[in-house]
């Protein structure tokens, strides 16, 4: 069957990208025939052609609010859905569910919407959030079935009266493995520690920056991997705090797989989440992970046995999980192992698209294929 992807961006490669990216790949691989849109051309596009997979740009489609532009995004996706005819549309982020949603209305096709993280989850600014949950309960009736990509996700969707139960279903994120070389040696001395994330409001690298001026006692490295518009407010604040040579500003990187295999601890401080993805690519290769309490972060990581969840914008928790990892070599392998069981048991590739298919097979028989 034909199935058409619709990203909002294109001008950056992230959680949701990739996940479009691999899954396209998976149908393609199953005999389907994936279609991929995204708002107008950039890495993301890039990365899908390299891949083999059909990609379409939409010249108008924005992640900031534009009335104008937002209208000739409508009028522009619903030519193309009429002109490639697919059997299911599925729409990935709020601006391309809500986009996509008004598109595809009354062409019969079924619509399944993934928002990756709920623009009004916790964290985010009251009155946006207000704005944002007021619009998901407007188009909510306008897809099949909602994914969501862990039980806080569906749980706030409810709560705010997002749909109907019985469209809101759970697909947890998983990742494809790597090789054996891959896997990381948590033991190794001095430690690095690494957090992947755009240097974005959402992500608090500033609470890390300040978490680790008190364990400067202690030997290790920082490695940020990833650009953004913050970036170089970040790079000033750690000269400021007295760590610029402690750390390592590593830019978009597409070998995180490999950076993650030479660190030894994994951070992530942030604001607001669904479901991270980063985490999971950290449990993979081994690592112990660190997270702020926010989101599905939970559900992933086995506080105290895989890792430590801290409270989020709290330097001082974060400082003495940090400072017991960095002292403990025995302990980040320890809790490395357990997060690499988790991760095979829980957040494979493969188990999150045979629940899509499941998801899929619902609303196209096909998809069972």
């Amino acid at each position: 069957m034909r199935v058409v992807y619709v990203s909002t961006r294109s001008d950056t490669i992230g959680g949701s990208t990739v996940h479009i990216r691999d899954v396209a790949l998976a149908m393609k691989r199953r005999g389907h025939d994936p279609h991929v849109l995204g708002g107008g051309d950039g890495p993301f596009a890039d990365d899908v052609r390299e891949h083999g997979l059909p990609y379409h740009p939409l010249r108008h489609l924005t992640r900031s609010v534009r009335p104008h532009r937002d209208v000739a995004a409508l009028s522009e996706l619903r030519r193309q859905l009429v002109a490639l005819r697919p059997k299911l549309v599925s729409l990935h982020t709020a601006k391309a569910g809500f986009v996509g949603r008004l598109a595809a209305r009354g062409m019969g096709v079924p619509v399944v919407y993934t928002p990756h993280g709920w623009p009004f989850t916790p964290g985010v600014p009251a009155a946006a959030a207000a704005a944002y949950a007021a619009l998901e309960r407007i188009a909510a009736p306008l897809a099949d079935r909602i994914v969501n990509v862990c039980d806080f996700e569906r749980d706030i969707a409810l709560a705010h009266r997002i749909g109907r139960i019985d469209q809101q279903v759970v697909v947890h994120n998983g990742m494809p493995d790597v090789p054996q070389e891959f896997r990381s040696d948590p033991t190794r001395q001095p430690p690095r520690l690494a957090m992947v994330a755009r240097f974005e409001p959402q992500k608090d690298h500033d609470t890390l920056l300040r978490a680790l001026t008190t364990c400067l006692d202690l030997p290790w490295e920082l490695q940020l991997i990833g650009d953004g518009p913050l970036q170089g407010a970040c790079r000033e604040r750690a000269a400021a705090l007295g760590l610029g040579d402690r750390v390592v500003f590593a830019g978009a990187r597409r070998d995180v797989a490999e950076l993650l295999s030479q660190s030894q601890v994994f951070v992530l401080s942030t604001r607001w989440e669904g479901f991270p993805r980063s985490i999971l690519e950290a449990m993979r290769a081994g690592l112990p992970v660190v997270a702020s309490a926010v989101g599905g972060v939970h559900e992933a990581v086995a506080d105290g046995r895989s890792g430590f969840v801290v409270p989020s914008r709290a330097d001082t928790p974060l400082a003495e999980r940090l400072r017991t990892l960095l002292g403990d070599p025995a302990l980040r392998a320890r809790l490395g192992e357990e997060g690499r069981r988790r991760y095979e048991a829980r957040f494979t590739f493969e188990a999150m698209l045979a629940r899509t298919l499941e998801v899929y097979a619902t609303l196209v028989p096909e998809a069972a294929a």
